[in-house]
C-alpha cells in the first residue's frame, strides 16, 4: 500500500476511502509542520495548522482533480490549501511575530569564546527571523518553500499558480527585499 503515490492515494481518499489519509499526514505532516514554524515560530500553533490542512483536505476532498500535468499535484494542492490556512490564521491574529524566547538558549551557553560564536550565531539568527516577518505574507510562504523546505521553483509555480519563471522573478525580488530588512534591523 505504501507504494501508491500521493496522487493515486489522494484520489482513493477522493472516493471514499477515508484510510488513506493516514498514509498521506505521516508522509507530509513534518513538512507541513516545519512550513508552519518558519511562518509563525510556534509549535503548538504550527501542530494546530498542520491539523487544519488535514480537515481542509477531507472536507475539500472533491476539489482535488487528477492532473496529467505533473507528479506534484497532490503537493501543490496541498501546499495551496497550506497556505489558505496560513492567510486565515494570519487574519485572525492581524499580527504574526517571532515568539520564540531565546533567553533559555542564552543561559544553556558556557561563557567561553565557542559560547560567543553560537551566541553571535544565534543573534544573527534571530535578526533573520525578524528580517523574514517584516516580508508580506506570501513572500514569506515563498521563501520558505524554497529555502527551508527544499521544494523546486517548478513546485513552488504549482503552489502559487504562475511560471517557473514567475517564481525566479519574485525569489530574485524576495531575496533583495529581505537583505535591505535584514542590514536595515542590523542598525537598529
Amino acid at each position: 500500500m505504501n507504494a501508491l503515490d500521493d496522487n493515486s492515494l489522494m484520489l482513493k481518499v477522493k472516493a471514499g476511502d477515508l484510510d488513506k489519509m493516514a498514509l498521506l499526514y505521516e508522509r507530509h505532516n513534518r513538512n507541513l509542520f516545519g512550513f508552519f514554524y518558519k511562518l509563525t515560530g510556534s509549535g503548538s500553533v504550527s501542530e494546530d495548522l498542520v491539523h487544519n490542512v488535514f480537515y481542509r483536505m477531507l472536507k475539500y476532498r472533491y476539489t482535488f482533480t487528477e492532473d496529467t500535468s505533473g507528479s506534484h499535484r497532490f503537493t501543490a494542492w496541498m501546499y495551496h490549501l497550506a497556505r489558505n490556512v496560513n492567510a486565515d490564521h494570519y487574519k485572525k491574529q492581524k499580527k504574526v511575530s517571532y515568539t520564540d524566547d531565546m533567553e533559555p538558549w542564552e543561559r544553556k551557553l558556557k561563557v567561553d569564546e565557542n559560547a560567543h560564536s553560537q551566541m553571535a550565531k544565534s543573534q544573527d539568527l534571530e535578526l533573520l527571523q525578524k528580517a523574514i516577518k517584516h516580508l508580506a505574507p506570501e513572500k514569506q510562504e515563498m521563501l520558505i518553500l524554497t529555502k527551508y523546505q527544499g521544494m523546486k521553483y517548478e513546485q513552488v509555480a504549482d503552489i502559487f499558480g504562475i511560471t517557473e519563471g514567475a517564481v525566479k522573478v519574485r525569489m530574485h525580488r524576495v531575496l533583495q527585499e529581505l537583505r535591505e530588512v535584514y542590514l536595515k534591523l542590523e542598525k537598529v
